[in-house]
């Protein structure tokens, strides 16, 4: 099962203000386990940071100017997506973003399904904060380096986060480390001559006399 961690940074909360992203990051995640593959690019959003937005994520326009437009990253992030599942923390937001990008090239929107941390969150843990923040600060997860907000670390944690969210870091390691075990306990066991297996002759007459008490047996029907 493949799964995509998806987050991003943007100019502002509403790109039908004219707000752009500046930042798209992903994580592959199969079996919900990462395996190493991600996505990581800036982004020129062709317009002016607002002073409050760079105060979160710490992105100047000098630094953005050095980087492509979204057209330029968009075959990319498109593919590496593919079909899906994507997992964001606040999906509508980071959906909402990216769709709005592709609409200004007039391509197709993202239609694979997502699966929003914040809510799961939220259904697990009613009425405590949700924040991706205090989901880290619940599962005791390292956000020494979150100094500010940035789409490939955030995607980090949030895949860490998401994990303990569906059930614990890396499931099935658990089991692995079981099986290892159990292959080393039986490589110690002493060999033993295998025990017959055919009926010996008193139970192949003990079932033959059994089988005549069976008036209409179905298998001869």
């Amino acid at each position: 099962m493949r799964e995509v961690v998806l987050d991003t940074e943007t100019t502002g909360l509403d790109p039908e203000a004219g707000h752009r992203v500046v930042e798209v990051a992903c994580i592959e995640l199969v079996n919900h386990v990462p395996t190493g593959r991600s996505f990581h690019r800036y982004i020129n959003p062709e317009r002016a940071m607002p002073a409050d937005a760079m105060q979160v994520h710490g992105l100047t326009d000098a630094f953005l100017a050095q980087h492509g437009l979204f057209a330029s990253v968009a075959d990319e992030l498109v593919a590496f997506i593919g079909d899906g599942p994507l997992v964001a923390h606040n999906a509508e937001f980071d959906l909402g973003f990216l769709n709005a990008e592709l609409r200004r090239l007039e391509r197709q929107p993202l239609a694979c399904a997502a699966i929003d941390t914040l809510t799961l969150a939220r259904r697990r843990y009613p009425g405590s904060p949700a924040s991706l923040d205090a989901l880290c600060r619940r599962y005791d997860i390292d956000l020494s380096a979150r100094e500010k907000h940035g789409a490939h670390l955030d995607c980090e944690l949030l895949a860490a986060v998401y994990l303990e969210l569906v059930g614990g870091r890396q499931p099935g390691l658990d089991l692995a480390a079981g099986i290892a075990v159990g292959r080393q306990a039986a490589a110690q066991r002493p060999f033993r001559t295998p025990r017959p297996h055919a009926a010996s002759e008193f139970e192949l007459a003990a079932h033959a006399a059994f089988l005549k008490k069976i008036a209409a047996p179905i298998w001869l029907q």
